[in-house]
């Protein structure tokens, strides 16, 4: 299992690669189980009213959350590839440049305890 955060001053993305013998989540939705790397995370844009507050770049926005869509991928580089588009999308979704999102990849046992939206 592969943690990759996507941080943008105090606030963090983080998603999960399971990696070949590990169990992603099964639900709808979820990719073939063929698939040796899956990628899951949320996804979240910004909405005029309702949904959570979040303090993102110094700014209290509200978003809201779509449920994850697990994606399969062939390879470990292909994964985190698409992870790292994945959250610098997230944020470029609620006014953030992707240039100033900091990327990370980590062992689930050697993360930090950091507040992740």
């Amino acid at each position: 299992m592969i943690l990759v955060q996507g941080t943008v001053d105090d606030t963090t993305l983080t998603g999960t690669i399971f990696e070949p013998g590990e169990s992603p989540p099964q639900y709808p939705g979820s990719p073939d189980t063929g698939s040796p790397y899956v990628w899951v995370c949320d996804s979240f844009y910004q909405v005029s009213s309702g949904g959570q507050t979040q303090q993102i770049a110094g700014e209290s926005i509200q978003v809201a959350f779509d449920p994850p869509q697990p994606k399969g991928f062939e390879t470990e580089e292909a994964a985190i590839t698409a992870a790292e588009e994945h959250l610098r999308t997230q944020f470029a979704r609620v006014g953030v440049d992707r240039s100033d999102v900091d990327i990370s990849t980590r062992d689930p046992q050697e993360a930090e305890s950091t507040p992740n939206i």
